[in-house]
């Protein structure tokens, strides 16, 4: 091991965070309320360019730009997952005291996440008219729905890079540093699309636009800022070796997260097809309710991300009693938050999506429709919790088994419950719903066959880790 094993932590404690010793629920915590607050800012991207869309220039441009929502979270998404796979190796790593291949699989890491967003982006610019054709956008919204994809794929390195930065530093504890650069980059984004969109009339493109250079400057200064405060991105030439063995290691975790990802994305956009077969409103509608529930995702998304972090530390470090721990700790804070949320989307849920369009029949039906799925929201939790502990320990498998659980879930369900049933538009939001249950029985079975034998707690564990 090099010295920073020995001085490296001590010295860089602000920027790390050891999670293999201490309460479960202040790790958890700590580290997920800085994560949250990023992932909210990161949404509000989307919320701002729907926003901006929907009121400034019509809900033709916010169908147009809500339409290819789902081809470009593929591409994103096949991205992330590698980002992902490295940063819970790192965690391993470090949880183990392996300073060594932390920083080794910083630098793998990054080189896997410069070849990923080029080759995609590529494809994803070329085949955009062709995708929303596949997905029977109307003729009307396509040139700009195509127009939007091909700027976000000029954009797949920025963002890929920011989640490499970021994926690592989450790894290592750090969840801090990344929202300041998010938090940064979001106001730029908003004055953009305000600039672009109001002042220049510039219309979807300048909503484009806008976030592609807000994307631009969050990757370069959290890079740059990583490097100048965190002793493990201070790297050193002889650092900078590609490692076979290495890279099929995050490989063989990003890969599969990366294929879930993109089947959840190529399910949405099998939901989309259904979606746009309703016309304008109901587009604009489901725009809105998915706008809305990205942020009704994210506290989620930050606990299952804790998880992860977590439970790759301890796992690193041999402490399975505590991954036990973190998961008991994750599912009761999941249930307080559910609470909260429905309660929220069931009594406001239609002023919360006047926010983004004001014709009353886009009003009164993503209203319904997120009154709908928050009655599904405790399943939805129950999906991240438990991915989080298995991504934590590395299991490859899950990431996309539960991704193909999905894909099935969403090509079948919104046909059967919207042609079939006779449930009609009402019948997309309803499917949503049942897709998470499924989803989550799915999960929780996993983690029940794969991982509860493993880590059952012991009578120490029951009192020590409160």
């Amino acid at each position: 091991m090099s010295d920073l094993s020995v001085n490296g932590r001590k010295k860089s404690k602000d920027h790390t965070t050891d999670m293999t010793a201490g309460s479960p629920v202040r790790h958890l915590l700590l580290f997920a309320l800085p994560a949250l607050i990023g992932n909210v800012f990161q949404q509000i991207y989307n919320l701002a360019d729907s926003v901006i869309v929907g009121r400034f220039v019509g809900p033709d441009a916010l169908a147009a730009v809500g339409s290819s929502a789902s081809i470009t979270f593929m591409f994103f998404a096949l991205c992330m997952g590698i980002g992902g796979g490295g940063g819970i190796v790192v965690s391993q790593y470090y949880g183990a005291k392996d300073d060594d291949n932390v920083r080794k699989c910083i630098v793998n890491t990054g080189f896997i996440m410069v070849i990923f967003p080029v080759l995609f982006g590529s494809i994803g610019f070329a085949s955009a008219p062709a995708l929303l054709k596949l997905l029977q956008t109307p003729a009307d919204i396509l040139p700009d729905a195509a127009l939007y994809i091909r700027y976000m794929c000029i954009g797949l390195l920025f963002v890929s890079m920011y989640n490499y930065a970021s994926s690592m530093l989450r790894a290592l504890g750090d969840s801090r540093s990344p929202l300041y650069f998010l938090i940064l980059s979001t106001v730029l984004n908003v004055f953009l699309d305000i600039a672009f969109v109001y002042n220049l009339k510039m219309g979807v493109k300048g909503v484009a636009l806008a976030t592609v250079l807000a994307q631009l400057i969050a990757a370069v200064s959290c890079l740059i800022y990583a490097h100048k405060i965190n002793p493990y991105f201070k790297l050193k030439r002889s650092d900078y070796v590609i490692s076979a063995q290495m890279s099929y290691r995050i490989v063989r975790l990003g890969v599969p997260m990366s294929l879930q990802f993109a089947l959840i994305s190529i399910s949405s956009m099998a939901v989309q097809r259904v979606v746009n077969t309703y016309g304008t409103v109901v587009i604009a509608a489901f725009t809105a309710t998915n706008r809305i529930e990205q942020l009704i995702h994210q506290p989620y998304t930050t606990l299952g991300a804790s998880l992860a972090t977590f439970s790759g530390q301890n796992y690193g470090a041999e402490k399975y009693d505590r991954v036990y721990a973190g998961y008991k700790k994750g599912l009761l804070i999941m249930a307080v938050l559910t609470s909260v949320m429905m309660i929220v989307m069931q009594f406001f849920g239609g002023a919360i999506t006047s926010l983004f369009v004001t014709d009353e029949s886009v009003v009164a039906l993503g209203g319904e429709g997120l009154r709908i799925t928050s009655l599904f929201y405790l399943a939805l939790g129950l999906i991240y919790v438990v991915r989080g502990v298995l991504t934590g320990v590395g299991d490859a498998f899950f990431a996309l088994f539960n991704g193909i659980v999905e894909v099935i879930g969403r090509f079948t369900l919104p046909i059967l419950m919207t042609k079939y049933m006779g449930m009609g538009e009402t019948g997309i939001w309803v499917s949503a719903g049942v897709v998470w249950v499924l989803s989550g029985v799915t999960a929780w079975w996993r983690y029940y066959t794969f991982l509860h034998g493993r880590i059952k707690p012991s009578k120490q564990t029951e009192y020590n880790v409160q």
